[in-house]
């Protein structure tokens, strides 16, 4: 067991090990120590106080934001809605040419499937891969569902930022899944094209049962 004595200039502190050797540590070293250890206590401390704050103030302004009317098949061109001039949206209803905003749809009949399913299939297929992908922590949940219309809220853990998903099957189009995910609130999404990657995500699960997408994403 290692023992400590003082030297008689009161400058270093000697260490002895179990076999009686010893080594000096200087007082300055072992303040340093203890004010690092104490540093990263009160670091520790105003994380979990910035998080506390931080959820208090999106309890308080709200920052899930309002629900766009604009959400859901457009009537007069029967597509979903086009992506504004933020970056945080895309949308496979946007022109091909804009690789900001445009996603191609998905199939989940395509060529090759061993075994077709029809639309209501399909659509529990989508729900299940919903409920069970979870890459940005965001917790969905479905707020909307029709036999051809799926609307689900994807929301933050902390400030409760609201990212809206939709999905359409659209009649006329055989086994195609159009959609569009756009954040609520903000120009830009904070994790590199969020809703991108949350698409991206979900289309390499429904891969896994059959479906496929027109290009990559």
């Amino acid at each position: 067991m290692a023992s400590a004595a003082y030297s008689s200039t009161f400058c270093n502190l000697k260490i002895y090990n179990k076999n009686g050797n010893s080594s000096s540590v200087s007082r300055n070293q072992l303040s340093q120590k203890k004010g690092e250890k104490a540093a990263e206590q009160i670091s520790r401390r105003e994380l979990i106080l910035k998080t506390s704050e931080l959820a208090t103030i999106a309890a308080i302004f709200n920052f899930s934001g309002k629900k766009p009317e604009y959400l859901g098949v457009q009537k007069n061109s029967q597509k979903l809605a086009l992506c504004p001039a933020s970056k945080n949206c895309i949308s496979t209803s946007e022109n091909v040419a804009d690789l900001t905003h445009y996603a191609p749809p998905w199939n989940y009949n395509p060529e090759g499937r061993k075994t077709p399913v029809n639309r209501e299939e399909a659509m529990e297929e989508l729900v299940e891969v919903i409920e069970s992908t979870n890459l940005d922590r965001f917790t969905p949940k479905i707020v909307e569902r029709k036999e051809d219309y799926l609307r689900v809220e994807y929301q933050s853990p902390i400030l409760g930022f609201v990212d809206d998903v939709e999905f359409w099957f659209p009649p006329e189009k055989n086994s195609t899944v159009e959609y569009r995910s756009a954040s609520r609130l903000g120009s830009f999404d904070f994790d590199a094209n969020r809703n991108r990657k949350r698409i991206k995500a979900l289309r390499q699960e429904l891969a896994k049962r059959g479906w496929a997408s027109q290009d990559a994403l």
